[in-house]
This record gives structure tokens, sequence and C-alpha cells, in this order.
């Protein structure tokens, strides 16, 4: 019970960032194009997916949250995680873009640019200098090979088996 209690509460920072704050950006939502709308939902989608893929890797292999005072106890490089180090953060931009897109808001696109660079600075500054304590050689390889934001087209493998793939 405890640790659906914790994944429950881990959830509270992407329904503020994706739901409560662009909801307090945008007071009266409205959309001005179905062709706008039904674009963004499309993105929607797809961030909301990757972000469903990221998650549900954090909980099953990492065994932990997407929350970071409750994180991962394993190096997660499998599926996208070999591609690209941050596809949650992706995930959550492309849902903000999408959200954007579908009303046509100009605020809620800021919200998405500012929520990036926050979050570069602090995979920057704090969480990788945390992983690469934890993880050490493993994480250091791992983000020599992977790149922060931009997927790579080629998978990154590792040699030893000491990954979890």
């Amino acid at each position: 019970m405890k640790k659906v209690l914790k994944q429950i509460f881990s959830f509270i920072l992407p329904v503020t960032v994706l739901i409560i704050i662009p909801l307090e950006i945008e007071k009266n939502i409205s959309y001005h194009s179905i062709t706008a709308l039904l674009t963004g939902l499309f993105i929607i989608s797809v961030g909301l997916y990757i972000m469903i893929v990221t998650i549900s890797k954090f909980i099953r292999i990492g065994k932990g949250t997407l929350v970071p005072w409750s994180p991962t106890r394993k190096l997660i490089i499998s599926g996208i995680y070999r591609h690209v180090r941050n596809p949650m953060i992706i995930g959550v931009l492309i849902v903000l873009i999408g959200e954007s897109i579908a009303i046509l808001s100009q605020s809620i696109f800021e919200w998405a640019f500012t929520f990036f660079i926050i979050n570069n600075i602090y995979f920057v500054l704090l969480e990788e200098p945390l992983l690469e304590k934890k993880f050490g050689a493993e994480y250091q390889e791992y983000k020599k090979n992977v790149p922060r934001w931009i997927p790579s087209l080629k998978p990154f493998k590792q040699d030893s088996g000491s990954i979890v793939k």
C-alpha cells in the first residue's frame, strides 16, 4: 500500500505542470480552430504516450517514481532511454506544446519554454552530478554516449552486462 501511495503522490508534479499551471495561465480556455484543436490533441497524445512508457519504466525497472525526492534505484537504459537521456521531460514538453497549439495559446507555449529552461538547469546542476555519484562509471558512459535532449537515431549499446536493458 505504501508503494501505491508513493506512486500516486508522485503524479502531483506532472498534474501541476500539465494541468494546474496551464489552467491558471489560460483561465478562459476556448479553441479557435478545429484544425488547431485536432492537431494539438494529436501532439498531446504523442507526449502522453512517451510519458506513460517512461513512467512505467521508472516504476517497473527503476523501482522508483518520477519525482526527484523518490528516485529510481536502478539506472534505466532500455527502450527510448537508449536514444535520449530525458524522454519523460520531452514527453511533458510535447504535451505542453500540444496544449498551446490546441487552444492557440502563446502563454502556454512560453510556459513550455520556461519549463524546459528550468529542467535544463536542474539536470545540469543537480540531477546529472547526483546520478554520476549514485551510478558512477556506468552513468558516465551512458551520459557520454546518449544525448540529453535530441534523440539519437542509433541506440546506445553497453558491452558490459551491468546496465539494465
